[in-house]
């Protein structure tokens, strides 16, 4: 591989490595079963269930998969869905439940209190859940802002496929090709196009070849690809062992290409944007710039329970037939299909 255009390769990490701006990325890809008639799975979780090696994860859920409710500070969310249901409540009265396409972004600012729920709709057939949940850092003067929430539907979001038909990318965030991403919520980094943020989700055939072409921002900002499934990609002129994040120098286009002897789809994720450059203090689900801070934003938490939790369940979960929605300020809104679209209808 040429060392000018990538910087490092390393073994991919779960959850994955990632640069600045971004904090955190992990793929969920579970492979629930039929729920029962309370959208339940067939095993009980311990609270802690992330083996890597099983069919599913329960994660913090008992007997429905998920996160029960939880607090943020300091950053954003984007969860961007594939295939399955999450149903979303949070401390500010904004609720959900999508997937299937649908890309809901979320920022904490100075604090929140969500559960993400992964209820099994379907009585009668597997209940697969595939997504991305990616964490995009705020800036020192915009940690404390108000939360904001925001979905797009999958019949907004953009898609492009490559001429030869071979490449499929999603854009959750930045354009690649004359796609651009749909709006985050005001005061988020990505906000700024400037700062040159990108999320692209690639499905490359055997045989496909394509091109990123360079950065807005040129080496100013960092870019980094996951290939975390598939037989086999290479980025320009050698090929990556599966399960690699490759930096790579965003100033220069970047070559990609499957070898046709390839038995399935290659699947990568690319994370892209400028830096915030400054100093990164994590604890848990709060992220600020100091110590003191995140003493503080626990502080504030044991205090306030930053607003409260206004559900009546800690792992809030919807009716089965309540189909998708959004619920935002007091207002609800559903998805240009009524929000009743099938998993296998995708």
């Amino acid at each position: 591989m040429s060392t000018s255009l990538v910087r490092k390769v390393e073994a991919l990490q779960f959850p994955f490595q990632t640069p600045d701006p971004f904090l955190f990325a992990v793929y969920h890809n579970d492979a629930y079963p039929a729920g029962d008639d309370k959208m339940q799975a067939p095993r009980k979780g311990d609270g802690a269930d992330f083996d890597p090696s099983a069919p599913y994860r329960m994660y913090h859920g008992d007997r429905v998969p998920g996160f029960p409710q939880h607090p943020h500070r300091g950053f954003e969310t984007i969860t961007a869905t594939m295939d399955g249901i999450i149903d979303h409540t949070d401390s500010v009265g904004n609720a959900g439940r999508y997937g299937l396409g649908d890309l809901q972004w979320m920022t904490a600012g100075k604090g929140i209190v969500h559960g993400e729920m992964f209820p099994l709709v379907n009585n009668d057939r597997p209940n697969h859940l595939r997504l991305f949940q990616i964490w995009l850092n705020l800036p020192s003067a915009r940690k404390m802002t108000e939360p904001a929430f925001v979905m797009h539907w999958a019949p907004d979001i953009a898609r492009v496929r490559s001429a030869d038909g071979l490449t499929s990318v999603v854009v959750w965030a930045g354009e690649l090709m004359g796609a651009r991403g749909a709006p985050p919520p005001p005061m988020s980094w990505a906000a700024d196009s400037s700062n040159d943020v990108a999320v692209w989700f690639l499905t490359m055939k055997p045989g496909a070849s394509f091109t990123l072409p360079p950065a807005a921002a040129g080496s100013a900002s960092n870019r980094t690809l996951y290939f975390f499934a598939g037989a086999g990609v290479s980025v320009g002129a050698g090929a990556l062992a599966n399960h690699s994040a490759v930096e790579l120098d965003a100033a220069q286009s970047a070559d990609l290409h499957v070898p046709p002897a390839a038995g399935k789809d290659t699947l990568l994720l690319i994370l892209q944007g400028k830096p915030i450059g400054e100093p990164v203090a994590q604890h848990g689900p709060f992220v600020m710039n100091t110590r003191a801070e995140i003493n503080q934003a626990f502080s504030d938490y044991q205090e306030t329970q930053f607003g409260g939790w206004p559900w009546p369940d800690d792992a809030m979960v919807f009716p089965r037939d309540k189909g998708r929605f959004a619920l935002v300020n007091g207002k609800e809104t559903r998805p240009p299909d009524g929000g009743s679209r099938r998993h296998d209808e995708m």
